[in-house]
């Protein structure tokens, strides 16, 4: 009897085949759709189409006022010249009037409401008598200032149209990624409506303010594109184009745009109170390296270190110096910059909870924000009785108890206390550190230090605890930080 010599497969065996013949093809379809999305795209006019009437150029007019000058500019004779207009028939001298000329800037921005809100960057409008507004379409709208916020280059316009205007949402710039296609519309060079497009090129760059945040582009900016809009491909402003670096003054494909993120928390408060409102929290701050996270016990470098606490909210909440704040509200802090910009965009009088790391544990206090703003400095507590001087050489410094002569020669005030550092050798690691002549160490070893004796005494103790870096709080003029030097061995 024949017999089928073909062997059968349980049905099992058989779905999970087709199964992963099913996963492969899809696998496949996906890779190629996402390969297809990662080309360039084919072209950039629908998109053009779809933005282009919220996007303005601006026009501004200032008044300049001057010294009048002379007809004999450059002259050697001007002086007499000069001297012999400004006085009158009887010899004596007549005001000079003011001279004033007009200037004008020339830059962009965009529509964000059908009623009449645009952005555009303060640089733009700064101290202009006259804004004026044009529209893709060739109308012309005279432009109200609502506020500016100067630390973020932002500005709110208001014009009042007689119809709905286009306008163009904000998208999240933190979904961009380096890499993704964006562009850029505005006004390069006063020549008119121009479009460039390119990647971006990096995020979260930094240039000089506290609270940037720009993303970094190779779509061609130049001088006019200020204000502008940075488009994604999905039509959504996730930049404004703001500034650029080049030798020459024109786009070398390195732009700036501050990200949508940072710029719709201060339209959204600009809207509001015609100003910007950023918590304060009330502290001095430095960044916390290797060597002064072993020197105050930290396991890793992070976080926020405390140098100072004048009057406000983190001193009234029990922060104090040598803290080292981990978590504002929920978010973990990484560094000094991080903390500026998280406070800066609470909100005010909100109470949020503080963890910070003090002399080896944690401790989460809760503070109540205030609104930010330049704090008085506190002073420390003046220095009670007169010692007798002395010096000494420790760690590559030499220091000196702080006199009199020494306040009146470092112009230091009255109740400054400490010891005041007179040399350092330049050889050694308090000089790399950025000590020198001339500052005041108030702490070692995180205690309050008026002699020399004292902090001999400190730094002992801490060679015996087996520390490796020892702890100075250094103040120079009106700023404080924190500065960990290694211990040797002896």
């Amino acid at each position: 009897m024949l017999t089928d010599t073909i062997p059968q497969r349980p049905v099992g065996a058989v779905f999970r085949a087709l199964t992963a013949v099913v996963l492969g093809l899809a696998m496949l379809v996906a890779t190629s759709l996402a390969a297809a999305a990662q080309r360039a795209p084919d072209t950039f006019a629908d998109l053009v189409d779809q933005v282009a009437n919220s996007v303005v150029n601006i026009t501004t007019n200032t008044t300049i006022t001057a010294a009048e000058r002379g007809p004999n500019s450059g002259n050697p004779l001007e002086d007499f010249f000069e001297e012999f207009r400004r006085r009158g028939p009887d010899g004596q001298e007549l005001p000079v009037p003011p001279r004033s000329r007009q200037g004008s800037a020339l830059g962009s921005g965009f529509v964000i409401s059908e009623d009449g809100y645009i952005v555009t960057n303060n640089h733009v409008i700064e101290n202009a008598d006259e804004i004026m507004i044009e529209f893709y379409s060739g109308e012309d709208l005279p432009a109200e200032l609502i506020g500016t916020d100067p630390n973020t280059d932002i500005a709110l316009l208001k014009v009042d149209a007689p119809e709905a205007l286009a306008f163009v949402p904000f998208g999240d710039s933190n979904a961009m990624r380096t890499g993704d296609w964006v562009m850029a519309m505005g006004n390069p060079l006063g020549q008119g409506f121009s479009v460039s497009s390119g990647i971006v090129s990096a995020r979260e760059r930094e240039l000089q303010g506290a609270y940037d945040d720009y993303i970094q582009t190779d779509a061609a900016i130049n001088r006019g594109n200020s204000g502008g809009p940075l488009f994604n491909m999905d039509g959504e402003v996730i930049g404004v184009n703001t500034a650029i670096l080049s030798p020459n003054g024109g786009s070398i494909g390195i732009g700036f745009a501050m990200s949508s993120n940072v710029v719709k928390r201060v339209v959204d408060q600009l809207q509001e109170f015609g100003e910007t409102r950023r918590g304060w929290l009330g502290v001095r701050i430095q960044d916390v390296d290797e060597t002064l996270a072993d020197a105050l016990g930290l396991e890793e470098a992070r976080g926020a270190l405390v140098t100072d606490v004048p009057e406000g909210p983190a001193k009234e909440a029990g922060v104090e110096a040598r803290d080292v704040i981990l978590t504002f509200d929920g978010t973990e802090i990484t560094d000094t910059r991080q903390l500026v910009r998280t406070v800066g965009n609470a909100p005010i009088d909100s109470a949020v909870r503080l963890v910070v790391f003090r002399d080896g544990e944690t401790k989460t206090l809760l503070v109540t924000l205030g609104r930010r703003e330049d704090p008085e400095r506190t002073v420390p507590a003046s220095m009670s009785g007169v010692e007798t001087p002395s010096e000494m050489e420790l760690m590559g410094l030499t220091v000196s108890t702080l006199t009199d002569d020494l306040r009146a020669e470092l112009g230091l005030d009255d109740a400054a206390s400490g010891l005041v550092v007179t040399d350092v050798d330049p050889e050694s690691e308090a000089f790399d550190k950025g000590l020198r002549p001339g500052d005041v160490i108030e702490e070692a070893g995180q205690v309050s230090v008026t002699s020399v004796a004292g902090f001999e005494e400190r730094l002992e103790e801490a060679r015996d605890a087996g520390q490796k870096s020892f702890l100075l709080l250094i103040r120079r003029g009106e700023d404080a930080r924190f500065v960990a030097l290694p211990l040797d061995e002896e």
